[in-house]
């Protein structure tokens, strides 16, 4: 099938809304970066890179639906010791182009060990997934433990339980073209107390991207993230760290943290009070200084 000039935008005008959207958030980006694009056989995957090219390499993988200027917050602070790749993911929202469909966490495993021989990181790399991309970082993990040094997850989706019918019901109720349902899910999932106005104004951003992604893009269907079994997470031999807030709406951090933690001594948490979904942009001081002195 030959795929059209836009795709995988509904049209050439939603390419050109979504690419000046982009381009205008890239000047948020706090730091000079260079880009890159890496052919897999899953499609040109786009890689923001950062920091000095002779640090250690952290990858990171942003939420669904999120491109990885998800990571504005984070990325100054993660870049003055590492050389950082923040990735469009396959399969989603971003400049990444897919043209052949991912169906499944073996798909998502073998495009990062495509896109990692494609940027020359020949030894184990540093690996942080938020949200969903959390699912497939610890799905990459468990399958290449030798590829990977260490292992951040950041409030992980559908990683330590099933998502719930909450979530579902109002991601797909996003797809109806009236802004409150997108404010309406972005609201409930965004719980931290006391945001200041810089991260407000980065989390507002990132809802504002969401909505236009949703008429941009031409619909996909997720691949659906199955909790990782007691036995799966027993036999992680990479060091991790998880990181959730105890507000977190998509699942119990209270309960999970401690069951996951118990389950293995390679895997340390952290529950953080008074916060949501939103954390690592709302706290995003206190996260990247925890997850610099676990990668350090």
């Amino acid at each position: 099938m030959t795929l059209p000039d836009h795709h995988p935008f509904r049209s050439e005008r939603a390419k050109q809304r979504y690419l000046e959207r982009y381009a205008l958030r890239v000047s948020a980006w706090p730091l000079p970066s260079t880009e890159r694009v890496v052919e897999t056989s899953f499609g040109a995957t786009f890689v923001r890179v950062s920091g000095p090219s002779d640090a250690p390499p952290l990858l990171l993988l942003p939420g669904i639906g999120s491109p990885a200027l998800s990571f504005s917050m984070n990325i100054e602070a993660l870049s003055q010791r590492h050389a950082t790749y923040a990735i469009d993911n396959i399969h989603d929202n971003g400049r990444s182009v897919e043209t052949r469909p991912v169906e499944s966490a073996d798909d998502f495993a073998r495009w990062l060990d495509e896109l990692c021989a494609g940027l020359q990181l020949d030894g184990p790399v540093d690996l942080l997934g938020l949200s969903y991309g959390g699912w497939i970082a610890t799905h990459y993990a468990l399958r290449s433990p030798e590829r990977v040094r260490r292992l951040v997850l950041l409030a992980p989706a559908g990683t330590l339980a099933p998502i719930p019918w909450g979530f579902i019901w109002r991601a797909v109720l996003c797809v109806i073209p009236a802004r409150f349902f997108t404010d309406n899910f972005m609201n409930w999932i965004r719980a931290t107390d006391d945001v200041d106005e810089q991260a407000k104004a980065r989390l507002d951003e990132m809802a504002d991207d969401g909505w236009l992604a949703q008429r941009c893009f031409r619909p996909r269907r997720m691949v659906a993230p199955i909790p990782l079994t007691d036995a799966q997470w027993r036999s992680l031999r990479v060091p991790t760290l998880l990181l959730a807030g105890d507000r977190e709406v998509i699942f119990r951090a209270d309960l999970h943290l401690p069951r996951v933690a118990a389950l293995s001594t390679q895997i340390q948490t952290e529950l953080l009070v008074g916060t949501g979904h939103d954390f690592f942009a709302a706290r995003a001081d206190q996260v990247n200084r925890r997850v610099l002195a676990f990668l350090e």
